[in-house]
Parts: C-alpha cells; sequence; structure tokens
C-alpha cells in the first residue's frame, strides 16, 4: 500500500493534500498531526474528507516533540476516525517519564484498543556534537518496542545499511517512510540519492512486506509551491515505487 503522508504537502490545506491523493491514486493518508492546523485535530472533518475522496487515513504521526497526552488524544482521534496505526517519537534524552510510559503502558494500550502503536527510528540529532539528542535511539529499543516504523532518510543521516537496518527490524515494522538523501539533503526524492532505494524495495517485495509505505519527502524538493510540478514529482515516485515493489 502506498500512501501520502501530509507532511511532503505541508503548506496546502488538507482538503487539497486529499485531492491530491485521489487524482494520483494513492492509497491513503498518512495524517502528521500539526497542534497549529486545528484540521489534523477535528475528527469530524478528517471523517469528512475521507468519506468525500473515499480514502483511509492508515496512519497518524504525533507530532516531532510529543507527551503523554498527545500520544493519548492521537489515540482517541484513531478511534473516532478508524485508523489503526500511530506513529510516535522517541523522546528527548531527559525526558524519563514519558519514556517509562511508551515503554510500561503503550503494550497495555496495543493490547486494549487493538491499535498498533510504532516508534520510529531517531533523528540523527545531537547534544555538543556527541550527546544523542533523544533515548530510545538504537535498533535494540526499536525491537524492544515491538511494533517500529523506518525513516529511510534518518537512516541515511546516520549513515547506517539500510539493508541491515531492515533485517534487524524486519519482524516488527509496520509502517515506512519513504524518501533519500542527496547531496546533504534530506527528505529527498526516492529514487535519487545516497540510499540503495531499488534493492530495498525489491527486498520488501521478495519478503512479502504488508504495511504501507508512505512517501515522506520535503516539500520543497517536489516544487510544492507549483501544483502541477508537485503532481508531475509525485507521479514519478509513484512510477519508481511500482516498478521495484509492485513489479518486481
Amino acid at each position: 500500500m502506498l500512501t501520502l503522508s501530509t507532511d511532503t504537502l505541508k503548506g496546502y490545506s488538507l482538503d487539497r493534500i486529499f485531492r491530491f491523493a485521489k487524482e494520483l491514486e494513492i492509497d491513503g493518508i498518512d495524517l502528521a498531526i500539526d497542534l497549529k492546523q486545528y484540521d489534523t485535530l477535528s475528527a469530524d472533518y478528517l471523517i469528512e474528507l475521507k468519506e468525500k475522496y473515499k480514502l483511509p487515513i492508515t496512519s497518524i504521526q504525533t507530532p516531532s516533540v510529543s507527551s503523554i497526552n498527545t500520544v493519548l488524544s492521537a489515540i482517541e482521534l484513531a478511534k473516532k476516525i478508524n485508523c489503526r496505526i500511530i506513529i510516535v517519537q522517541p523522546p528527548k534524552l531527559l525526558n524519563h517519564k514519558y519514556a517509562s510510559w511508551l515503554k510500561k503502558k503503550v503494550p497495555l494500550i496495543r493490547k486494549k484498543e487493538s491499535i498498533s502503536i510504532a516508534l520510529e527510528n531517531a533523528p540523527n540529532k545531537t547534544y555538543l556534537g556527541f550527546i544523542p539528542e533523544y533515548t530510545m535511539n538504537n535498533l535494540n529499543e526499536l525491537k524492544n518496542f515491538k511494533h517500529a516504523c523506518l525513516d529511510t532518510t534518518r537512516v541515511a543521516q546516520r549513515k547506517e545499511d539500510l539493508i541491515r537496518v531492515y533485517t534487524v527490524l524486519k519482524d516488527y515494522l509496520v509502517h515506512i517512510h519513504l524518501s533519500n538523501m542527496y547531496r546533504n539533503k534530506s527528505y529527498y526524492l526516492p529514487q535519487t540519492g545516497v540510499l540503495p532505494m531499488e534493492s530495498f524495495l525489491a527486498k520488501l517485495k521478495q519478503e512479502n512486506y504488508k504495511g504501507a509505505i508512505s512517501i515522506k519527502v520535503n516539500p520543497k524538493h517536489i516544487e510544492a509551491e507549483d501544483a502541477e510540478k508537485a503532481k508531475t514529482n509525485l507521479k514519478d515516485i509513484k512510477k519508481f515505487y511500482e516498478k521495484y515493489f509492485i513489479n518486481s
């Protein structure tokens, strides 16, 4: 399943993002919650868009800096709009309360609500150049969390081997954010950059990956300010995905 992260067209209204996805025959929407964009928090409006465009919201991303209450609110929103996957970011290094809650309470919530709450691999950010900005930021932590989301650009930022990372996480992987890194530009078009994306997509197909693959690129790299250019670039990404994942 190919989905579109709303972050890819950040700056457009949700209605227009849904329309883009429908016109491009993308399978669903990967909703990034923006606490300053109230439409992303309105269950009634999101249901209206789902019905209008006949497109599911397949996943919800919590903000980059979240809290217990943020995740609880996302769970309630997911239940209302019938979304079964929530993606959370690793906690900041000193946010021990939130980290402890994720480890202890999330497994209970998953079981009670029949919902997947997945931890995404951490951004490559540090304090003073060497202290990791995030806790729960390595592959063992992702495995221990049981449900994982893989952001491919973050793999490139950390100079990790994409196929190795996938192999370690494949039994826990429920969602993938697809992009590449090109000349130090993060969240670039998947088909251009340092990552072996053709091999990665072919391996996903070979190993029968069942989760969503979401296009999550920086809006400027698809020239989002020009709607027609943005559509052309998104069509090219979709063709690339189909060539190596659907038709390989």
